[in-house]
């Protein structure tokens, strides 16, 4: 059991990631405030302390706290921290991303708010407005209890927000009520205050948007400090995180484990490689930080670094893909740097990184992958994060851009073998395995990565202009299929899995004029009931709808009744005869017809049923829209 603090955006977040492992666990909040949406937590109202929390935890057999409470709520973060050593409980913080900060002379930092008040009494500001929340009125009542000062405060517009702020004495007319998604320049220019004190909300808290307008209408801001976190706390700043975290600390929670995609992989190889060269503390053991595509941060194992020469270093990470089936799991993703000579007409400022691809990374040789034919199967994201990364770490060392010159190598030892198990040869991707991954994490038999690879067999065959598509669920179905079209070419025909309305919304995006879909009888029986996708774990076998169907194509009584016992599909060929099965199988693509058409209002459909041995069993065409 999970025993987890919100209230804050970050709540939500941790909601989210909690709910999908479909277990009960604890969500508690100070307030009933926020509304949010329970289908597996607990919802606890009020506050603890370290007694109370201690002593919950002991009754309820907690096994892991989530701290996902707001950065400036100092005691609870103690109570969490206390209450692990206590009970030797391990305890996430789910933290905020902070972005940095421009640098203005209009900004000063302060501790915490007795600071603020010092600073401001010496000041002649007569006008402040206050955006730190009702928490903080009474930390900063000198300021307000001051006649010669006029003091708003920005705060929720919600009745516990209103009744705490008149319950300190605070006047009702110098409140202003706080709308998620307003313009944050409205109320200064309206108030034209002189000075705004702020606190350090994180990106979520729109700390940025509020700094960014006061400096833009020239206000000066008073801006306190984030407190620091107990130590003792596993750290995240996103989803992807947290559930890794959860997946560690508390195995079992989730069924099924999240993996890192090639390009996570390839990025943190590539800076522990930064690391080895530059960092004074030498070559990097254990994890190296990667910034994900969402801006979160995951700490990856690296299996090994080392400074191989004044200009060269080396690293590999070994590919974790969870417990999604993927044939590149526990390959090594190795990196290669290089230092060069600058090159002239690299742009001020930016490091000249030059990416490429080596044994076991695949090259490209037909177009429609979004990537140059004749380059490494890098795509866009990671390259954007390998790149990023590097640029990140070079700057956080203090490397000047102008300086060096750089060359990445990858490789990946044993990617040849592993690229002929997936469809990289279909794809036209030659001699290795791609560089994948938009958001970085791998989700347990992830929908997205197929139907990614889906999109990118469609569009190779889009850049090669056929003209018909021809859908398949895999490669025993392409077999026979394929020769019912024995001029098209191998890109022409797109394997979908189990993922037939996706990969029929996929077709109908490309612009491709015909569509055949391949069909054997046990999945066109799931989709003649409306399942579009017709894996097992998402719907069963249903023989009480063959029966169904068996009537509405006039087989006998009994053979109806016989349909109904039988334990696969495909037993139906040898139930009936051959004009009951020519019956049967055009009134089973009847059915499919009118859940599929819709998918593809842009294109022809034709469908084809095959039994085990490609033999065609009915047919099915419809006209272009």
């Amino acid at each position: 059991m999970i025993l987890a603090f919100g209230g804050t955006t970050e709540g939500r977040t941790a909601i989210e990631v909690l709910e999908e492992a479909g277990k009960p666990y604890y969500y508690s909040t100070r307030t009933d405030g926020q509304r949010v949406p329970l289908h597996h937590g607990i919802r606890l109202t009020g506050t603890m302390d370290a007694n109370e929390m201690a002593r919950f935890c002991r009754e309820r057999d907690i096994r892991l706290l989530v701290d996902a409470a707001h950065p400036f709520a100092i005691e609870l973060h103690r109570n969490v921290a206390s209450t692990a050593q206590a009970l030797g409980l391990p305890a996430i913080r789910l933290e905020r991303l902070y972005p940095d900060t421009p640098a203005t002379r209009l900004a000063t930092w302060c501790q915490d708010y007795t600071e603020v008040v010092a600073r401001l009494e010496t000041l002649p500001v007569r006008r402040i407005l206050a955006l730190t929340g009702v928490q903080t009125i009474a930390p900063l009542r000198p300021l307000w209890d001051d006649p010669r000062r006029e003091v708003y405060f920005r705060i929720l517009d919600r009745a516990d927000s209103h009744a705490l702020a008149l319950a300190q004495g605070f006047p009702p007319d110098r409140l202003c009520h706080y709308h998620p998604g307003e313009d944050e320049a409205l109320l200064m220019q309206r108030l034209r205050p002189d000075a705004i004190i702020l606190k350090e909300s994180g990106q979520s808290g729109g700390f940025l948007a509020k700094t960014e307008a006061a400096c833009g209408l020239g206000i000066a801001t008073f801006i306190v400090r984030r407190p620091p976190m107990p130590p003792g706390l596993a750290c995240a700043d996103g989803p992807h995180g947290l559930r890794r975290l959860v997946e560690s600390l508390l195995p079992g929670f989730y069924d099924q484990r999240s993996g890192l995609t090639t390009g996570t992989c390839a990025t943190a190889s590539a800076v522990a490689c930064v690391l080895a060269l530059f960092c004074p503390e030498g070559e990097p053991r254990g994890t190296v930080p990667v910034i994900l595509p969402d801006g979160e941060t995951l700490h990856v194992a690296i299996a090994h670094s080392r400074r191989t020469s004044a200009t060269c270093a080396e690293a590999s990470t070994l590919k974790d893909g969870g417990d999604d089936p993927d044939v590149t799991n526990g390959l090594p993703l190795c990196a290669t740097l290089s230092l060069l000579p600058p090159r002239p007409g690299t742009p001020p400022g930016d490091y000249d990184i030059d990416l490429r691809g080596g044994p076991g990374i695949g090259t490209v040789t037909l177009p429609g992958l979004g990537i140059a034919v004749g380059s490494p199967a890098i795509n866009a994201t990671p390259r954007r994060m390998i790149l990023d990364n590097m640029a990140r770490q070079l700057r956080r060392l203090g490397v000047c851009p102008a300086r060096h010159a750089y060359r990445l190598a990858l490789s990946a030892p044993g990617g040849e073998a592993a690229a002929a198990r997936t469809l990289n040869p279909r794809l036209g991707i030659e001699g290795g395995i791609s560089i994948i991954g938009t958001s970085g994490i791998v989700r347990p038999f992830s929908t997205a990565a197929y139907v990614d690879s889906i999109s990118k067999a469609m569009h190779v065959a889009r850049a090669m202009d056929v003209d018909r598509l021809v859908l398949n669920s895999g490669a025993k179905s392409e077999r026979h299929v394929r020769a019912l079209y024995p001029r098209l070419p191998a890109q022409a025909f797109v394997q979908y899995g189990n993922y037939i309305g996706q990969a029929l919304r996929l077709a109908d995006a490309t612009g491709i004029a015909h569509v055949t879909l391949g069909l054997m009888i046990g999945k066109a029986v799931k989709l003649a009931e409306g399942h579009q996708d017709t894996h097992s774990r998402s719907t069963r076998f249903s023989p009480e709808f063959l029966a169904r169907l068996g009537r509405e194509c006039g087989l006998p009584p009994q053979k109806q009744q016989e349909a109904a016992r039988v334990t696969l599909a495909r037993q139906l060929w040898t139930l009936l005869s051959p004009d009951e099965a020519q019956a049967f199988a055009q009134t089973l693509l009847e059915h499919c017809y009118r859940h599929c058409a819709p998918l593809l209002p842009h294109a022809s459909l034709t469908m084809v049923l095959i039994d085990e041995e490609g033999t065609p069993r009915g047919e099915i065409q419809g006209t272009r829209h």
